[in-house]
């Protein structure tokens, strides 16, 4: 097969691949040995029959559309390489006339990635943020490790914000105990605004063994249309009450919870893991900030289709957050009352930024010749096989080829984002 690159105007290339007698007569052969078994012909076996017979009694060109089609599959993503042509849509083809015994000519349009010179990318001023860490951040630290050893404790007084109380309910609008308003021995943390508005607000005081009328009003917005907007009364009965208690913080506690003796050491540690995170995070922030303004310094004429796509894989990361939640995005576009185009205008601006942004980070790449080397890659799945507690073996057998490119491209990504920031001035 030869390629030929006709022209690249517009973000549109034009090219020609070319196919010779014998490639043609191979593919066609190698079509033949697949299809035979499919054919019942007078006078030979299911699947014996000559090739040249099947031809005869189907046409000659009996097998030339799978043949075309297979030899169009595995040559066309070697031309794009071959031609270097980042395509961003699918391919619109017209085939010369074909025969037997002759070669053929496909001749392709296709968009591409437009191509970016990015400028102003180097020493550009950002500004210097300090990571700091205060003795209150490493405090309610180890708080938060006393909440998350505390436990629950029944006790005998009114309920408080906080509290855990262990109701039964009834809700009613007027005379009419309505469906899904019911619930036994439930369980509420007064000040989580987990119930309707109002509703936990009125328990606060109530005493263990109390019977008490909750009246609200749902939200308008409620998702229950006959529910939204209405008063209703929940008749709750008060089970038990319980309170937090928290452990005291001192060296017993630490050495139940840490792998420290005394708690200077934990509070130590503790500082240290906030004064990484706290570098990381800032570092990030300046990263962004250094993004944005190179975003901003350069204009590119991005193609439609390649803010639609961009659109689609929003939607479509979406949609699987929705069903890792028990819902999909049919369902969720009933919910909020919203049509699918509304939501994709909506999403708009975000698409064409994500393809701006990664584009010129891309552009970057290129120009400083950034590559991703096989230690690179390596130590990028070495860092997916810890995450996900896997051989870097079985990573790189469920990625394949294929996701080993989109690696290799994210590095060199990643490569350009620290070459912008590391030569940025910090003010």
């Amino acid at each position: 097969m030869k390629s030929t690159l006709i022209s690249k105007e517009n973000n549109e290339a034009k090219l020609t691949m070319e196919f010779m007698a014998e490639e043609f007569e191979d593919a066609v052969v190698k079509v033949y040995k697949t299809q035979k078994d499919k054919f019942s012909i007078d006078g030979f076996r299911k699947g014996k029959a000559p090739r040249s017979i099947i031809e005869k009694h189907y046409g000659e060109g009996i097998f030339f559309e799978d043949a075309i089609n297979n030899l169009f599959s595995l040559h066309y993503p070697l031309a794009l390489d071959e031609l270097d042509l980042d395509v961003i849509d699918s391919p619109r083809a017209e085939f010369s006339q074909v025969k037997k015994n002759e070669g053929f000519t496909v001749t392709i349009t296709v968009m591409c990635s437009p191509e970016v010179e990015v400028k102003d990318y180097k020493n550009i001023e950002i500004e210097k943020i300090e990571a700091k860490v205060e003795d209150e951040d490493v405090q309610k630290e180890i708080d938060d490790m006393a909440k998350k050893n505390s436990r629950m404790v029944l006790v005998d007084r009114p309920a408080q914000d906080g509290d855990i109380v262990l109701i039964d309910y009834e809700g009613w609008v007027g005379d009419n105990q309505f469906e899904g308003g019911t619930a036994e021995r439930q369980p509420l943390k007064l000040g989580s605004n987990t119930f309707i508005p109002g509703f936990e607000e009125q328990l606060i005081g109530v005493k263990n063994g109390e019977d008490k009328d909750v009246k609200v009003t749902f939200p308008e917005e409620y998702h229950a249309e006959d529910l939204a907007g209405k008063e209703a009364v929940f008749k709750c009965k008060i089970h038990e009450i319980k309170e937090q208690e928290l452990p005291e913080i001192n060296d017993d506690f630490v050495k139940d919870i840490s792998e420290f003796d005394t708690l200077d050491e934990l509070k130590a540690d503790t500082r240290e893991k906030l004064e990484k995170q706290a570098a990381e995070s800032v570092e990030s922030r300046m990263k962004n900030s250094a993004i944005e303004m190179v975003y901003n310094a350069n204009e590119i004429d991005i193609p439609d289709v390649m803010v639609e796509s961009e659109i689609d894989n929003m939607m479509s990361e979406f949609d699987q957050q929705l069903r890792s939640q028990g819902m999909d995005l049919t369902n969720y576009f009933k919910y909020i009352g919203k049509e699918p185009k509304e939501f994709r205008d909506e999403i708009k601006d975000d698409a064409f930024r994500k393809v701006k942004t990664r584009l010129i980070i891309s552009a970057v790449a290129k120009q400083e010749g950034f590559e991703a080397s096989q230690e690179d890659i390596d130590n990028e799945i070495d860092g997916m096989a810890k995450m996900y507690n896997l051989e870097a073996d079985k990573i790189r057998e469920m990625l394949g080829d294929q996701n080993m490119d989109m690696i290799s491209g994210d590095i060199k990504m990643k490569k350009a984002v620290d070459f912008i920031y590391d030569s940025a001035i910090k003010k």
